[in-house]
């Protein structure tokens, strides 16, 4: 069971990424101020959720959270649990804190969700990648697909896209 919060003294804000693992696509990042007493048995890490519940804890979320929002970013701007910032407030960094509070499930289901249906929208243009179902991540046919026909726009350029970094274990 998750817990709501991490502390309770001030409003708290959730963080959560998707995407940063992708060879192709933005990365998503989600902010979700939960109520206190915000309880979905559905909500968890949006890793360990289907499809279908994240879509449906989607639209809980949005409209039951005191405020959220979603942005698309570079993959360059984000830093993973080595967060770094100008604001001068309080934060802290939990690893895997998907799987422990609320409200940073909470944006690990908007973040995934937003950017997987990006993913579909862009898919329709470069179907032979397999981004409807790999979600530009690294599969094994999305790498045989940029062998086969290279780089899109939306191929992220940090990413090592050698031969040798394509080869596959058979």
């Amino acid at each position: 069971m998750l817990e709501n919060q991490y502390q309770y003294d001030l409003p708290e804000a959730g963080c959560d990424e998707a995407g940063r693992g992708c060879l192709a696509g933005p990365v998503f990042a989600a902010a979700v101020m939960l109520p206190p007493d915000f309880h979905d048995p559905l909500l968890n890490d949006s890793k360990q959720m289907t499809e279908r519940n994240r879509e449906k804890l989607r639209a809980v979320i949005e409209r039951e959270a005191v405020a959220w929002a979603v942005e698309a970013v570079s993959a360059a701007r984000i830093d993973g649990n080595r967060f770094r910032t100008r604001l001068e407030i309080p934060w802290r960094c939990i690893v895997k804190g998907d799987g422990k509070y609320a409200d940073i499930a909470a944006a690990s289901v908007l973040a995934k969700t937003h950017r997987d249906e990006y993913m579909l929208c862009i898919a329709e243009e470069f179907p032979q990648y397999g981004w409807a179902k790999n979600k530009g991540y690294p599969t094994r046919e999305h790498r045989l697909a940029i062998r086969e026909h290279g780089l899109t726009p939306h191929h992220r350029l940090t990413f090592n896209h050698e031969i040798d970094q394509l080869e596959l274990p058979f």
